[in-house]
């Protein structure tokens, strides 16, 4: 990444980055301006210019911040699991909850990257790369007589990419968590046969984000939702930083959306594990939000999760640091 990058705090970044996707989609790249992603990002176009000589150094940042993320969660889920196939399933199962939570920046990834020059094409190359030496791994697992040829994982990633590209494009975007039986089978085929991908596509999608075996995640137990990535960058804002409001946490947890920071903190306020200090509770007052005890346990397994996933991935795939 660019070293001049860490001098924008990660919600502020965030924001940019969902800006410039936006405004690529809209006009194309060579057509967009700072003004452009300022007047969507909320920022004076001045932080941009500081930040990035141009706009196409602001995509490579971009595609880079997006790919380290979006890498290191993946990685993570597929080091978890013993089996090969079953790391696939919970790669995929990680990649296309990343694509539902953030489109803007998948399309970006997936799609805008494709004509964004020689540098983000040279960056692309690289991890898809990286994708197909895990998926390449499947030619161990076979069972048929002939081991499929290496190219083999370079067509299955590029048939994933595409079927996803698709779906990005589409004028409405189709829930993509709908396609993980069709898209795990597609790669399994080739290096496990028909029989077992057939029988991914009646599996039904494992929860976001697996839980590691090897930590004691008994706080997690029993909380009744799903313990998203985003729900968990909203427990952590609020433990870095209590009594922030509704948008201070939205912009530490990388949420714009209002109306979605609200939705989460009242399913976690409802869960038993955020409370509104406010005085009184006034309608129109600031809330001013702070974990609960069960809270805290939450938060506490959640961070302590992120650094053992972290060490690992920083073990296993050294192309994340």
């Amino acid at each position: 990444m660019l070293d001049r990058e860490v001098s924008v705090d990660d919600g502020r970044r965030a924001r940019i980055f969902r800006a410039l996707a936006v405004a690529v989609g809209e006009r194309g790249l060579r057509s967009v301006t700072f003004a452009d992603i300022a007047a969507t990002a909320g920022v004076p176009p001045r932080v941009l210019r500081d930040q990035f000589a141009t706009v196409e150094d602001g995509f490579l940042a971009a595609f880079e911040w997006v790919t380290r993320r979006a890498g290191a969660a993946m990685a993570e889920a597929y080091e978890e699991e013993s089996r090969w196939m079953e790391g696939v399933r919970t790669g995929l199962a990680t990649m296309l909850e990343l694509i539902e939570q953030e489109p803007e920046l998948a399309r970006l990834w997936i799609v805008y990257s494709l004509g964004s020059g020689p540098k983000v094409l040279r960056r692309r190359a690289a991890a898809i790369a990286t994708l197909c030496e895990y998926i390449d791994r499947g030619r161990l697992e076979t069972a048929a007589r002939a081991e499929p040829p290496s190219i083999t994982a370079e067509g299955v990633v590029g048939a994933v990419l595409a079927v996803l590209q698709a779906r990005l494009l589409a004028p409405r975007l189709v829930p993509v968590n709908d396609l993980l039986g069709e898209l795990t089978s597609i790669v399994l085929l080739p290096y496990l046969g028909s029989t077992a991908a057939k029988r991914e596509l009646a599996r039904p999608a494992p929860p976001w984000p697996p839980r590691p075996r090897h930590s004691g995640n008994a706080p997690v137990e029993g909380v009744g939702m799903r313990l998203t990535y985003r729900t968990a960058r909203v427990l952590t804002a609020i433990a870095e930083r209590p009594g922030s409001n509704n948008r201070e946490v939205g912009d530490r947890a990388e949420v714009v959306d209002q109306g979605q920071i609200s939705k989460l903190l009242s399913r976690l306020e409802a869960q038993g594990m955020i409370v509104n200090s406010a005085p009184g509770g006034r309608n129109g007052a600031p809330n001013a939000w702070l974990l609960t005890p069960r809270g805290e346990q939450v938060e506490h397994v959640v961070s302590y999760q992120a650094e053992e996933a972290g060490a690992l991935i920083r073990e296993q795939a050294p192309w994340l640091r």
